[in-house]
């Protein structure tokens, strides 16, 4: 079993966190694991993508050509990357910031207001949690109860108790918006 994903936004909406724990939760799940990241030289504002190989089998490269899910955090990321995502693959795009719809048919796309939702429950910056959520719902890639301990394993040492709450919240949310 392979699952290989692509995270992709611009800098400072989180992509690159969300896929760090997704590769925490695969390992703590016991999963071979890959995390490549790619970013722009920008501080906020610039390109940034990231990805992540999950296999029950030892890994040969953390290339992604064709990935089998994909995160898109705004419209140049899903104008990128939607036509690499493997057939039956699925597409989670920020509706919130990108108005045009998934164009494949042979994908599933789920289109959530994800600055919304994370709006909701008090911090708009966690719109990356919530689309991480919804990825582990459609994908079924790991347990969200794997990635809620992956938030504290990774940001437990430099992050407030509230924080890590709100992240964990925006994960659920995701995942109960599939």
């Amino acid at each position: 079993m392979d699952n290989t994903f692509i995270f992709a936004g611009f800098g400072g909406q989180g992509v690159i966190l969300a896929g760090k724990l997704l590769a925490q939760a695969g390992t703590e799940y016991g999963l071979h694991v890959t995390w490549l990241p790619s970013y722009g030289p920008e501080m906020r504002g610039g390109t940034a993508n990231c990805t992540i190989v999950l296999s029950d089998e030892p890994i040969g490269s953390p290339v992604v050509d064709t990935p089998t899910g994909l995160i898109a955090m705004n419209l140049p990321s899903l104008d990128r990357f939607e036509k690499a995502v493997a057939g039956s693959g699925t597409i989670v795009v920020n509706s919130s910031l990108v108005a045009r719809q998934v164009e494949r048919e042979d994908v599933r796309a789920l289109a959530l207001p994800l600055n919304d939702i994370a709006a909701s429950l008090g911090n708009p910056r966690a719109a990356n949690m919530v689309a991480l959520g919804a990825l582990v719902k459609a994908t079924g890639a790991v347990p969200l109860e794997t990635v809620q301990r992956a938030v504290t394993t990774m940001l437990g040492h430099k992050a407030s108790s509230e924080l890590i709450e709100v992240n964990k919240r925006a994960l659920a949310a995701g995942y109960e918006a599939v």
